[in-house]
Parts: structure tokens; sequence; C-alpha cells
């Protein structure tokens, strides 16, 4: 869904139907269906002192932090001198709860319906698309199992020539070539989940050994109280996983790694998990390991 983000009480208004017209220093040229989120930035102290302005929301709860409301954006009307003034003396409401100056841009919004369950999410700048964890793996249905090297070609097995030649894709390039081993899937999920305001988390196992390293990059992340392992790349596992715990959460992919993908040569003590953060594209292979190495290790013995 297409969303955009305004501070409260802009969104809240919008909802409420005092609000139609948004303002902004920009055009644009979407026309449709758009998800007005409240962003979880505080009031702006000359809102709050402006007591004509906050009177049009007393006695009404506001929405920090929600997708509240869906609209239709019909138009964008640049801001002439005449508009300006036509807007001052005919539509007083809609004057005060903008910014209208000659130049902008009046965005003008109809089929104004709250929504019977507010969606928490991050604010994001521009229109945004927000994507749950559903629509996240409906998206990545033709993403295929594989990787791209140095040259952009594509590799549908992991062979020799992987870990000199990979590249870790950006998430539009993922797109694009609808290839990614997990360590480019996982980027692609991050991409479309951005926009939830869930405790994200990525992870890295690895299994160190002389010859071959295997390893696996998954993501989770913590909704409504209960921890959520979503996984597109191990086609054996392809979904959404719940669990009670993170320990527990972690432990049945430490599990099912052992038992999957190293079965007669696990050693225990060659097997870490370390969490990491979003990585720099194009890295190489070896960057790639730098990378998830730098960032927390994750006690196995605890698990």
């Amino acid at each position: 869904m297409k969303v955009l983000s305004l501070i409260e009480p802009c969104a809240t208004l919008i909802k409420e139907k005092n609000k139609k017209i948004e303002t902004r220093s920009w055009k644009t040229s979407y026309r449709g269906e758009l998800y007005i989120h409240a962003s979880a930035t505080s009031i702006p102290k000359e809102w709050k002192n402006d007591k004509e302005f906050m009177a049009l929301v007393e006695n009404t709860s506001l929405n920090f932090g929600y997708i509240i409301c869906k609209c239709n954006l019909v138009d964008c009307i640049y801001m002439t001198k005449e508009y300006v003034e036509k807007m001052r003396k005919t539509n007083h409401q809609e004057y005060i709860c903008g910014d209208y100056k000659e130049g902008r841009y009046a965005w003008i919004l109809e089929n104004i319906t709250p929504l019977k369950n507010p969606i928490k999410a991050k604010g994001q700048l521009n229109i945004w698309d927000y994507y749950n964890e559903f629509e996240t793996l409906k998206l990545m249905e033709d993403i295929e199992y594989g990787w791209i090297d140095k040259h952009n070609k594509k590799h549908s097995i992991v062979d020799e020539f992987y870990s000199n030649n990979y590249i870790l894709q950006n998430p539009r390039e993922v797109i694009k070539n609808k290839v990614g081993v997990c360590w480019d899937q996982v980027e692609l999920e991050r991409y479309y989940l951005k926009g939830n305001d869930w405790n994200i988390k990525t992870y890295f196992f690895v299994h160190y050994d002389e010859n071959k390293c295997p390893t696996h990059t998954f993501l989770t992340y913590e909704k409504n109280n209960h921890y959520y392992w979503l996984e597109h790349a191990w086609e054996s596992f392809k979904g959404i996983h719940e669990y009670k715990t993170l320990k527990e959460l972690l432990l049945d992919i430490k599990n099912k790694f052992i038992k999957y993908e190293l079965n007669s040569n696990y050693k225990k003590e060659n097997l870490v998990l370390y969490e990491y953060k979003r990585p720099k594209y194009h890295m190489s292979v070896q960057e790639f390991y730098k990378h998830c190495e730098s960032g927390t290790i994750i006690n196995l013995e605890s698990l």
C-alpha cells in the first residue's frame, strides 16, 4: 500500500474528515489509494500554541505511530497567489490546517475511511510503501535461489566459483534479477518490512571448518509479544514460523541447521551465531563474513 506520513494532529484531522487537503512543498504525479500514517514525531510547539488549530482535535485521541485511515489522492494543485487567497477567504478551516503559500502544492483527498484496526508502523519521507509479512512473502514468490557474480551473470548453484565471484545484491537488484541466496533475500525481506514498527533482527549462522563453511542468514521480528522467523530462501522451511520466545526461535533454527545442513560434519565448537546489522551492498563473500563477524555473538550454550 502507498502511505503518507503526517505529523499529528494532521493525520487525525484527516481521519476525522476535518482536513481534506494536505499541503506540501513538492508535487506528486501519484493518483490513487493512499493510506495516512500518524508519525511518532511530537506536535511542534508552534502548533500547540495555536489554540484555534488545536481546538479541532479537542477531546479527540491522537494516533502517534499508526496508519489510521485510507483515502484517494485525486489531484495535486499548484498554489497560485489567487488560490491561496481564495482558500483564506472561503475555506477557513482548511486554511488553518495547512501551510498555504504561493508556490506550494495542495493534495486533494477524497473518500476518507478510518481503519477499524490501525497498523503500527514507522514513518518515512515522501510517499512510501508498506508491506506486512504476508505481502512480503507474496512479493518474493518469483525469487529463485541462486547468485549473481561480478559480471552480473546468474548462477543457480553455489559452486567453486562462488567464494571469489559473488556480489551481495541490493534489494532492487534482487527484484530485477529474480535470484538470490539467503544473504540477498534477507536484505530484500528487510527492505519490504522496513515500514513496520517491529523489533526486526537478522542473524548469520556459520559452521567454520577447513574446507567449507556452511552458512545461513535469516530474519526475525517481534510482534504482539511473540517472535517470528520469516523464511523464503530455505525451501524446506519457507513461510512464517511463530514462537513464544526468541530463545525458542533461535534454538529451533539451530537444530534445523545442524540436522539438515551439517549432518555428520557438525562440530559443536565450530558453530557460531552472529546478530548483524544491514550490510553495505555489493560486498564480496569475504567482506560479508567480516561484516557479520563484527556483529554480536549469540551464546549458543544458552540456547
